[in-house]
């Protein structure tokens, strides 16, 4: 395997020097994490192999807040929140869907390169607020007590993505600030109009006696809060188990395609990417009961160190950082291999490693 000696040591050998070779590292280190080679990883990746959830994510404790404002209000219902492509509730069934892009702080950024907007804390608070609006109602199904027509319209009315509200009418509350019509959300129907003046009611200091005393709306307000003192106490009726719409374990999609973007326009940035290379020696999908990449690569680092350092006259720290690039991405891409295979793709690594450092040393990038 490698390169004769002489072709190795072709390349821009330098003499071993602390700060020349720290520079140098970091510089590999850059290259292996920068933004451009991380942004075209994720796009290439499906919506369920992102390896997101909702634990220790940047959303949780937004999610914990919610549950602590229904606290405050006595309820001891707490609806459940899950993954999934965008917000809302499936049609009748107590769970918050929170879109994926929440779980990850890099997934936020794609998400505002490609759309021009990314909700801040407040922004999440109050859809938060307002999904569980429709939990709560779906939960107790409330459309069916008494008083809950007369007071927001029949529930089984048609759902009309587009409608014309009027700006200027005071029977509805006003809370989500950002959707297709502005202010004017509660208008769309009356799951809708139930679970904004829900949203308002529940928003610690809202002010909503206040604000809407003068409101037609404020009989909603009075009717919710009514309801809500009936009923949080109590724990809901137990639901069959619903399917839920569109989970993200279930979104076989890549990132890019969820977009409409095609990932290969990012591709010439990536100077750090490896995932095909990986793919070439580790093919998916063929050894899914052997071992992993990322073990045989941190099992053998200190041989597959020495072998390219050697081979490709870069520094070790330079070496070093490639190797990490190796097994985070097969560890993040879960590849495998056989047993039997181990020789065979241990050598086959080596002259990859290689490979790209020999690339680096030459382009100043992993691959070209």
């Amino acid at each position: 395997m490698g390169f004769p000696p002489e072709k190795a040591h072709a390349g821009r050998c330098r003499a071993a020097g602390g700060r020349g070779v720290a520079m140098a590292a970091s510089r590999a280190k850059q290259i292996a994490t920068d933004w451009n080679t991380v942004r075209y990883e994720l796009l290439n990746t499906r919506l369920c192999d992102l390896g997101l959830a909702l634990r220790g994510s940047p959303v949780e404790p937004l999610v914990r807040r919610l549950y602590r404002e229904l606290t405050e209000k006595d309820f001891k219902f707490r609806p459940g929140v899950y993954l999934t492509d965008n917000w809302g509730c499936p049609n009748e069934v107590p769970v918050i869907g929170v879109p994926f892009y929440l779980a990850d702080r890099r997934l936020m950024r794609i998400e505002e390169e490609q759309t021009g907007e990314i909700e801040d804390a407040g922004m999440i608070m109050m859809l938060l607020r307002h999904e569980a609006g429709h939990a709560v109602n779906y939960a107790y199904r409330l459309w069916e007590r008494r008083g809950w027509a007369e007071t927001f319209g029949r529930f089984t009315q048609p759902y009309r993505d587009a409608f014309n509200p009027n700006p200027y009418s005071r029977e509805f509350v006003r809370h989500l600030p950002r959707s297709l019509c502005g202010a004017n959300y509660a208008q769309k129907h009356p799951d809708e109009d139930f679970a904004e003046t829900f949203a308002v009611w529940l928003t610690p200091r809202s002010g909503w006696r206040r604000k809407y005393r003068n409101w037609p709306a404020y009989r909603k307000l009075l009717f919710v809060d009514r309801t809500m003192r009936a009923v949080r106490s109590q724990q809901p009726a137990a639901h069959a188990a619903a399917p839920l719409v569109n989970p993200l374990e279930q979104l076989e999609l890549p990132l890019a395609q969820h977009y409409g973007q095609r990932a290969e326009r990012y591709r010439a940035a990536a100077r750090g990417y490896v995932d095909d290379k990986l793919a070439a020696v580790f093919p998916p999908g063929t050894a899914w009961k052997g071992m992993y990449a990322a073990g045989l690569l941190a099992d053998r680092r200190a041989d597959l160190l020495a072998s390219v350092t050697r081979w490709s006259c870069l520094e070790e720290a330079e070496v070093a950082a490639i190797l990490d690039k190796l097994e985070e991405r097969a560890r993040a891409l879960h590849l495998r291999y056989s047993a039997r295979e181990r020789d065979t793709k241990l050598t086959e690594l080596a002259a990859l490693a290689t490979s790209l450092a020999v690339d680096f040393s030459y382009t100043g990038r992993f691959t070209v």
